[in-house]
C-alpha cells in the first residue's frame, strides 16, 4: 500500500486489503473493478481517518465505503449488465451488518469464505506458476505493484502487464470464484500451498540480487501461511507449512553476518535464533504429525526442528535427519530432496558415503544446473581433503548462482581450495 498511509493505519489496510478485495470480488465478479472501489475506500481513510479516527470496525468502514463507491460507478455505466449488479449489491447490503459484527458476534465466516474463494482463484492450476505467485503477492498479501515487480526484479510496467494477463486468463478460461468441494480440495491445496512455499523460499534464498534474504518477502509469505491456517486449521499440510516456514525463518538474524555474508548452519550463533518461532513451529509439527500420514511440509517441518532443537551443531541427531529424509523420499521424491538427503547422510556416517551419493546424482544430469548440488559437492571433497577436485566444484557453482551474497561465499570456498591444491613452491 505505498504511498497510502504511514504508521498504524497502514498496518490497517495491509491486514484489511486481501479481506475488502476478496468480498469486492465475489460481489461484483470483476478484479479490475473491486480493485479500482477498494483502492478508493483506502484513499477515502487516509483522508478521513486522521481527522475522525481509525473506527472501531475498520473492515466494515471500508467495506460500506467501496460498496457505496461501486453502486455509483455501475450506474454511471448504464448498461444492464451493471444493473443487474447493482441490484446484487443492494440485495446483499443485510449481509454487510453481519459481516459487520465483531469476530465473537459473527455468523458464519463468509469474509474467511472470501478469502478461501480468492486463494484458490489466483492458485488455479490453468494459471502460470509465476502468474500464481504475483496475483497472491498483489490480492492476498496485499503488496502493491511495484511491491511484487521488485520481488520479481522486474520493472512495474513488466509486472503490470502480466497481471493484466493473468486477470484476463481468468475470465477468458472460466476460472470459477470458489473454493472447491471436498473431493476436489486435495488435488486443488498443493498448488494453493506451492505458491506460498515458492515465495518463502524465494525470501529465505535470493536467487538474485545483492542480498542473500529478503525479510519483507518472507514476512509476507508467513502472513499469506497463517491466513491460510486460520480459514483450513483442520488441514495438516497447511499447519505442517506453517511450521516449516517459522522454524526456518527463526534462524533469520543468524543466517548472515553484520556484513552480509553468508553463515552457515553449523557456523550460526544459536542465541540469535527466535526462540518463540521455534515453539510455535514445534508445536505446529506435533499437530500436523498426529495426522497420519504425513505429508512432505509436515515432514520437512519435522526435519527443520530437529535442527532447531539442538543445543549445538554437534548435538544434532542426524542419524533422526536421515530417517525423515528416507521417510520424505517415499513420500514425495525428488532430485532435490535426494541431494539434502545425501547432504545429511554425509553428516551422519562421513563424507565419503555423502559424496557417492552426490556423484550418482551428477552423473544422472538432473540437477547439473543447479548450483547447490556443486556446492555441497565441493564442501564434502574440501573434507575429504581433495581440493583439486574441489576447485572445480566450486567454480561450477559459482557459474550457476546467482545472488551475490551467496557467490561470494563461494568464491571464499575457492579461494582456499586452490590454496590448498597448489602445488608447495620450491626452496
Amino acid at each position: 500500500m505505498s504511498g497510502w498511509a504511514a504508521g498504524p493505519a497502514e498496518a490497517v489496510f495491509r491486514e484489511e486489503w486481501g479481506r475488502l478485495l476478496a468480498t469486492l470480488v465475489r460481489w461484483l465478479g470483476d478484479f479490475d473493478l473491486a480493485e479500482e472501489v477498494a483502492a478508493d475506500a483506502i484513499a477515502a481513510a487516509v483522508e478521513r481517518w486522521p481527522v475522525d479516527g481509525v473506527p472501531d470496525r475498520p473492515g466494515a468502514w471500508l467495506l460500506t465505503t467501496a460498496r457505496r463507491r461501486a453502486v455509483d460507478l455501475l450506474r454511471r455505466r448504464q448498461n444492464y449488465a451493471a444493473k443487474l449488479a447493482v441490484l446484487k449489491i443492494e440485495a446483499e447490503r443485510d449481509e454487510l451488518a453481519r459481516l459487520s459484527q465483531p469476530a465473537a458476534d459473527a455468523g458464519p465466516d463468509v469474509i474467511g469464505d472470501d478469502r478461501l474463494r480468492l486463494f484458490f482463484t489466483c492458485c488455479h492450476p490453468a494459471l502460470s506458476a509465476e502468474a500464481r505467485v504475483a496475483l497472491t503477492l498483489r490480492y492476498l498479501a496485499g503488496l502493491s505493484t511495484a511491491q511484487v515487480a521488485r520481488a520479481f526484479l522486474v520493472p512495474e510496467g513488466t509486472m503490470s502487464q502480466r497481471l493484466v494477463r493473468a486477470k484476463q486468463k481468468i475470465g477468458a478460461a472460466g476460472i470459477p470464484y470458489r473454493v472447491p468441494s471436498a473431493t476436489e480440495l486435495p488435488g486443488r491445496l498443493p498448488a494453493v500451498l506451492s505458491v506460498v512455499y515458492v515465495v518463502f523460499t524465494e525470501a529465505y534464498a535470493a536467487s538474485n540480487g545483492a542480498a542473500l534474504i529478503r525479510p519483507e518477502l518472507a514476512d509476507e509469505a508467513i502472513r499469506l501461511a497463517r491466513i491460510l491456517h486460520r480459514l483450513l486449521p483442520a488441514e495438516p499440510e497447511v499447519t505442517g507449512l506453517l511450521a516449516l516456514l517459522l522454524l526456518v525463518d527463526a534462524r533469520r538474524e543468524a543466517r548472515v553476518d553484520a556484513a552480509g555474508d553468508l553463515v552457515l548452519l553449523e557456523d550460526q550463533d544459536r542465541t540469535l535464533w527466535d526462540d518463540a518461532r521455534i515453539a510455535e513451529g514445534a508445536a505446529l509439527v506435533l499437530d500436523a504429525l498426529r495426522r497420519r500420514p504425513p505429508g512432505p511440509y509436515a515432514l520437512q517441518a519435522a526435519i527443520a526442528a530437529v535442527h532447531d532443537e539442538a543445543p549445538s551443531a554437534g548435538a544434532t541427531d542426524w542419524k533422526q535427519i536421515v530417517g525423515l529424509y528416507d521417510v520424505l523420499r517415499a513420500t514425495a521424491p525428488s532430485p532435490v530432496v535426494d541431494l539434502n538427503r545425501a547432504v545429511a547422510i554425509a553428516m551422519a556416517h562421513g563424507p565419503a558415503a555423502g559424496l557417492a551419493l552426490l556423484d550418482d546424482l551428477a552423473a544422472a544430469g538432473t540437477l547439473d544446473r543447479f548450483h547447490p548440488l556443486h556446492a555441497a559437492r565441493g564442501r564434502l571433497l574440501d573434507r575429504l581433503d581433495r581440493p583439486a577436485e574441489a576447485v572445480g566444484a566450486y567454480r561450477r557453482a559459482i557459474g550457476l548462482c546467482g545472488n551475490d551474497a551467496e557467490r561470494a561465499f563461494l568464491l571464499r570456498c575457492l579461494t582456499a581450495a586452490e590454496q590448498r591444491a597448489a602445488p608447495p613452491r620450491a626452496r
